[in-house]
């Protein structure tokens, strides 16, 4: 799966992540640091990513606009490391693959995994 990683997440996840079969890439090697979350989302579209990330935006955007893609995984903890949920993060990954690969907004919680099909229904 390719995955796009957020500016708002380390670029530490790049390695786990492709250590377990995923392309990953973080938003700092592809794009400008300052970019908005539209630029971002259109990117992950057009390049066929995943947009992983901490920020609830994303998701507001999919919501607002009513939009097939990209899929967008949101982590909602304090810690975003992968040594504290790099684990949680690629159960997801394989539980939700089919769904993700179709459109889908997948949220993270230490405590939970749900998903969304895409398009967001208001």
């Amino acid at each position: 799966m390719k995955i796009l990683i957020d500016m708002n997440l380390t670029p530490l996840w790049v390695f786990p992540l492709q250590n377990n079969g995923h392309d990953a890439v973080h938003w700092s090697s592809v794009g400008k640091p300052n970019a908005s979350d539209h630029e971002i989302m259109e990117y992950a579209l057009q390049k066929k990513f995943v947009v992983f990330t901490h920020d609830l935006d994303f998701g507001d955007i999919l919501a607002a606009t009513g939009a097939n893609g990209p899929s967008v995984i949101q982590i909602r903890t304090d810690d975003t490391t992968p040594e504290k949920i790099g684990n949680i993060l690629l159960k997801a990954l394989s539980q939700f693959e089919s769904r993700l690969e179709k459109g889908a907004l997948i949220t993270i919680t230490p405590a939970r995994m749900r998903a969304r099909i895409l398009p967001l229904r208001k």
